[in-house]
């Protein structure tokens, strides 16, 4: 980009501005920010529903493993299209429990109307777990419609059929 200066800020003494600094740093590879994120976005739902015997690096393949040790700006090989059917299987057990586990939570804060789940968790108002498993399941490449199905038969199996058919 070009910056247009005016001639009065040409001969101002002192340090490098913040936009210069931010144009002379190297560009960071896009996807693998993405994979950063997605990892991210893992760990956090293992945290928040207290998911017990997960493995965060068992939903990767080789590459994606290395990938997340390297620096953000340097292009490194990311998963492919094909994968692994063990690591698929693994990734659509997880994105399952990740739906159960909202369900439940979505469940119990409906019983115990005294506390609702924003109040124990206000930095997550308004944050939708299964859709945001149905997206997850883009990035790990499974198939969105079996964690959408998983979803309406908690749904059901909790007794909320007014979601469930929604």
């Amino acid at each position: 980009p070009v910056l247009d200066t005016e001639d009065a800020w040409a001969s101002v003494e002192g340090p490098v501005s913040i936009v210069e600094l931010a144009l002379e740093q190297k560009r960071i590879h896009y996807p693998l920010v993405e994979h950063q994120f997605v990892l991210c976005t893992i760990l956090y739902a293992i945290m928040r529903f207290s998911l017990k015997s997960v493995k965060p690096l068992t939903l990767f393949d080789s590459k994606g493993k290395n990938a997340f040790f390297k620096d953000l700006t340097s292009i490194q090989l990311l998963p492919s299209g094909d994968m692994d059917p063990n690591v698929l299987s693994i990734r659509q057990q997880f994105l399952a429990k990740v739906v159960s586990a909202a369900v439940q939570a979505l469940c119990s804060s409906q019983k115990a109307k005294e506390v609702s789940e924003e109040d124990l968790f206000p930095f997550e108002k308004g944050k939708n777990w299964p859709t945001l498993a149905a997206d997850l399941a883009q990035y790990l490449q499974v198939s969105e419609d079996v964690v959408k199905r998983h979803y309406v038969c908690e749904l059901y199996s909790y007794g909320m059929d007014h979601l469930g058919e929604e």
